[in-house]
C-alpha cells in the first residue's frame, strides 16, 4: 500500500505547476494534502478512481486538508470534535477495518512564537485524540507537523533553536507523541540520514542549496512497525515549498 502526503501550499497554485501530472504518475493508494487554501467549489480535479474528502478552513485562502483514497472508508471525521480547534480545516480522519488514517496540518507557532500557546493547546488535544483512536485500532497519521524533531532534521539547528518549528516546546510535544506508542516512519528506516528535508524557504535559494527542514511525516502506531516496507522523501518533486513524503506499508 502506497501512501503520499504533501503540503501543496495552495492547491490551485500547485495544479498550475503540474500537480495532477504527479498525482496520476505516482498512483498512490492514498494521497493526503495539507494547506489546500481553498473553499468548496473553488477547484475541479480529474481524479477518477478516488474517493475524495475535504476539510476547509472558515477563513478563505487559508489552511485546509484533503484526502484522496482508492478504498472507501467505513467512516469519516472532520476535525478533533472540539470547537476551539475545528475552524481551520486541519484534520481529516478515515476509519478502515484495520486502521485509522489521518491527514493533519499542525498550526504554525509563527514569528516570535506568538501562536505557541495555541499550538500547545492543539498538541495536547491532538495527542489525546490519536491515543483514543490507537486504543481501538492502529493509527497512521501524516502531514505537515510544523516541527523538526531533532537537530538532524534541519540544516541550521543552532540558529533556529528558539524559532517556530524548532522550539524546545514543540520538539517536546513530538517526543510525547512517540513516547505514547508511535513511530516516526522515516527515522525508523533511516535513523542517521542527514540532509533529508521536506521543506525549504523560498528565500536565499534555500532549496537549491538544500538548506531545509524535515517537518512532513508519516507517524504510525508502534505495532505497525513489522508492516512497514519503506519511507521516502521526494525532494526532487517541485510545485510547493514542501515536497511529497511517502510511506509504503503491507497489511
Amino acid at each position: 500500500m502506497k501512501l503520499i502526503s504533501w503540503n501543496v501550499n495552495g492547491l490551485r497554485a500547485a495544479v498550475k505547476k503540474g500537480f495532477l501530472d504527479y498525482f496520476h504518475e505516482v498512483d498512490a493508494d492514498v494521497f493526503c494534502l495539507q494547506e489546500t487554501k481553498l473553499q468548496e467549489g473553488q477547484i475541479e480535479l480529474d481524479t477518477p478512481g478516488y474517493f475524495s474528502y475535504w476539510n476547509y478552513a472558515e477563513k478563505k485562502g487559508y489552511s485546509g486538508t484533503a484526502i484522496f483514497t482508492k478504498k472507501e472508508p467505513l467512516r469519516v471525521q472532520y476535525g478533533l470534535g472540539l470547537e476551539e480547534h475545528d475552524n481551520e480545516g486541519r484534520l481529516i480522519t478515515l476509519e478502515y477495518a484495520d486502521f485509522y488514517l489521518l491527514t493533519v496540518y499542525t498550526p504554525n507557532s509563527q514569528s516570535e512564537l506568538k501562536r505557541l500557546p495555541y499550538r500547545m493547546s492543539w498538541e495536547e488535544a491532538f495527542l489525546q485524540y490519536v491515543k483514543s483512536l490507537d486504543n481501538e485500532k492502529p493509527v497512521i497519521f501524516c502531514g505537515d507537523l510544523n516541527v523538526a524533531h531533532e537537530e538532524i532534521d534541519l540544516k541550521n539547528p543552532k540558529t533556529n533553536r528558539k524559532n517556530a518549528g524548532f522550539s524546545d516546546e514543540e520538539r517536546a510535544k513530538f517526543s510525547d507523541i512517540l513516547a505514547a506508542g508511535f513511530t516516526d516512519s522515516f527515522r525508523y528506516f533511516y535513523p542517521d540520514k542527514t540532509d533529508a528535508y521536506s521543506w525549504w524557504s523560498y528565500r536565499m535559494n534555500a532549496r537549491s542549496r538544500n538548506v531545509g527542514w524535515r517537518i512532513d511525516y508519516f507517524v504510525v502506531s508502534n505495532r505497525l512497525q513489522a508492516s512497514l516496507v519503506d519511507a521516502k522523501i521526494h525532494s526532487d518533486v517541485l510545485g510547493s515549498d514542501h515536497c511529497p513524503v511517502e510511506l509504503d506499508i503491507k497489511f
